[in-house]
């Protein structure tokens, strides 16, 4: 099939448009970005002197926020680099370079690193906010394409990411150089995390509306069932018993508990079913003859995923939840955990 063809392409494409094109352009574009941050890393020494080693230690060194600012689509990327500072561990904020010429530059303390990012290093709106900047105390971190730009020559540290070429075919419009600024953003978070021992924990603290924030915050207490809600009996009742107790409290198991109420054995719908195709007369039958003694159990602190991957090692549906002293405190089903999106 052609790419021409109308089930793949709209009728209504101008005549001029030629895919074969436009393909090569988006893999010429990709290379050129690709190309881009592959000089952005060989710039970066080994030396402990290296601008970016400074950068990273005046940013550790900070006592108050990362203020990161640009305009146009260095703005764009300034938001993004601070966003991911932000849910990495390092305190920042965006403030726009003109905004902050009609009062937003109120938010910046003598304390705060100031990252300022211009392609050209020229920027009007920037110059004129950065010797203040400078004359009130903060340090300030210089990202620009030409390292004898005004921007770099105030900076304390400044970031070269300077690109040979736009990924666009009229070298005008920032592609690779935005795209340089923005990887180089994203190293300075990542060395920033890494030397503050960030860990999976704090990520999950920044981003608790998230997949990981419930899986590493949730646990198995948020979601068990307490109370009234466990299905428990004693090992001296009936089977049927039992069975009226599974129904009662719609876990598909029952706990078996002593006079302590500690678990001693779990008894479960499999079970019963199993249990159905080796014995034909349910009547005479206790609950302690048919349970599981010494059942799987996990203890109310334990985070929910790790009850996810009991059920997965030991191809369970529930889980009795017990405290260090062995007493049943609750009961968890996998849909329970499939309704806190812990899986």
């Amino acid at each position: 099939m052609s790419l021409t063809d109308t089930k793949i392409l709209p009728r209504n494409l101008p005549q001029s448009f030629d895919a074969g094109r436009a393909l090569k352009l988006a893999r010429s574009t990709l290379q050129i970005e690709a190309d881009a941050i592959i000089a952005l890393k060989n710039r970066i020494s080994d030396a402990l002197d290296d601008p970016f080693a400074q950068a990273i230690a005046l940013l550790l060194n900070c006592r108050g926020r990362v203020v990161v600012s640009g305009i146009g689509k260095s703005g764009h990327i300034a938001r993004k680099i601070a966003a991911t500072l932000a849910s990495t561990g390092t305190p920042a904020l965006f403030i726009h370079p003109a905004e902050a010429a009609h009062g937003d530059l109120g938010m910046v303390t003598e304390d705060d690193a100031f990252i300022a990012i211009s392609n050209s290093g020229e920027t009007a709106e920037l110059m004129a906010i950065v010797p203040i900047i400078k004359r009130m105390g903060a340090s300030l971190i210089a990202m620009t394409g030409n390292q004898d730009s005004a921007l770099a020559q105030l900076a304390n540290v400044h970031l070269d990411v300077k690109v040979d070429q736009e990924a666009c075919p009229l070298n005008l419009a920032p592609t690779a150089s935005t795209t340089a600024t923005l990887a180089m953003g994203d190293a300075l978070a990542v060395a920033l995390l890494d030397a503050r021992g960030f860990r999976e924990e704090d990520f999950a603290r920044s981003h608790p509306g998230g997949a990981l924030g419930r899986r590493l915050l949730t646990h198995v207490r948020d979601v068990m069932r307490g109370g009234e809600a466990i299905p428990a009996v004693t090992a001296d009742v009936s089977l049927s018993t039992a069975l009226l107790e599974i129904t009662r409290k719609g876990i598909a198991m029952t706990a078996v508990v002593d006079e302590k109420f500690h678990a001693i054995g779990v008894f479960t719908d499999g079970d019963l079913r199993r249990l159905i195709e080796q014995v034909q007369d349910f009547t005479k039958l206790r609950i302690a003859d048919v349970m599981h003694a010494n059942p799987h159990s996990i203890g109310p602190d334990q985070l929910a995923v790790d009850a996810v991957h009991m059920m997965e090692q030991f191809r369970i549906n529930q889980l009795l939840v017990t405290d260090a002293a062995g007493t049943l405190v609750g009961a968890l089903h996998i849909h329970d955990l499939t309704r806190a999106k812990v899986i």
